[in-house]
């Protein structure tokens, strides 16, 4: 009896040393720094707090495109008080992910201003995706910072600090909710995960995503680009992380997923399975460039969606005859995500 209490306690101990280790390592490990870029015109961006922040800034106030983590709120707060004293008047969210709003609670939470109150605005689908029940049972629902100003069309405008700025609802691309924000007079796109230069896209089938839209809403960003001689600068991209871009950028980006497609595309058409299309390694020239070890979305995740995706599409609803050879390799997609011409 008395070697089992001595054994307890010696685990105790360990379990207590254990957890004081932790507690000292965790203390010492530095956040993030937080960095603030000048684009141009109005806009900056301020990286480091999770996905990016474009920050538009003027006498009118403060508009922000998404507010990065929550526990980093604090810290963008304060660097956003270095460039305006200034109301925060928008927060405009491209999508759902808690990496790009979960310091939205944290803005709703300051002084309000009766005469003009901060308004939150995103596309509709986002909003409903927060509020159903699965996603309350998931987390306890939030009570403020809510994007209410939610939009329905396929366009939103604002004018803000003397600009015009569009909002573009992006369907069914990286989530079925995804925002693209244009600043139209300082000439700057914030794109939000649609575009990410340092990593494959995150595709979250699970909330609408797909390879098709993702494709349609990089050609529809590169439709809102025009770049200046020698094909650099011009306008400037945000992307959801990474670096400040430009056209060039997303065109390489843009054929990046479109070749990745194709090859998965070929593969489906052959009957592979997922695992067969894995071990075949159709990204490996593109890995060494777009993968990490620190990547959240790594070569296997990034296949298995797009081929969830292009499976999915290719399978006819009940009653209907599948189109000859499926969305094959020699497909260009239609409509406003249609590839521009020439060098695009």
């Amino acid at each position: 009896m008395t070697k089992h209490l001595t054994l307890a306690a010696v685990g105790l101990l360990a379990l207590a040393a254990a957890a004081s280790l932790g507690a000292q390592q965790a203390a010492t490990v530095e956040p993030t720094p937080l960095e603030v870029l000048k684009v141009q015109g109005n806009v900056f961006m301020l990286a480091g707090a999770g996905g990016n922040i474009s920050l538009q800034v003027g006498r009118e106030g403060v508009l922000m495109v998404d507010t990065g983590l929550a526990a980093a709120a604090p810290r963008m707060m304060a660097e956003v008080r270095k460039l305006s004293p200034g109301p925060i008047r928008w927060i405009v969210n491209t999508h759902l992910h808690p990496d790009h709003w979960g310091g939205n609670e944290t803005i709703a939470g300051l002084p309000p201003d009766n005469l003009q109150p901060l308004k939150i605005a995103a596309h509709e689908n986002m909003l409903n995706r927060l509020t159903t029940p699965e996603a309350s049972a998931q987390a306890p629902a939030v009570q403020r910072g809510l994007p209410l100003n939610e939009y329905f069309t396929p366009t939103k405008d604002v004018h803000f600090n003397g600009e015009a700025i569009v909002l573009y609802h992006e369907p069914k691309a990286h989530t079925d909710g995804d925002t693209v924000v244009l600043f139209r007079g300082s000439d700057v796109v914030s794109t939000g995960d649609i575009f990410t230069p340092g990593g494959y896209p995150f595709i979250d089938v699970d909330n609408g995503g797909t390879v098709k839209g993702e494709i349609d809403a990089l050609n529809h960003i590169l439709q809102l680009t025009v770049p200046a001689k020698t094909q650099e600068g011009g306008t400037y991209v945000i992307p959801g992380h990474g670096r400040i871009c430009d056209e060039a950028d997303v065109v390489e980006f843009r054929d990046m997923v479109v070749i990745v497609r194709d090859r998965i595309q070929d593969a489906i058409n052959k009957r592979m399975t997922i695992e067969q299309v894995k071990a075949a390694r159709l990204t490996r020239d593109y890995d060494t460039q777009y993968v990490s070890p620190t990547s959240f979305v790594t070569t296997d995740r990034f296949v298995e969606a797009v081929y969830k995706s292009l499976s999915a599409a290719s399978t006819p609803a009940r009653g209907q005859t599948p189109a000859p050879g499926g969305a094959g390799r020699g497909q260009a997609p239609g409509g406003r995500g249609q590839a521009p011409t020439g060098r695009r």
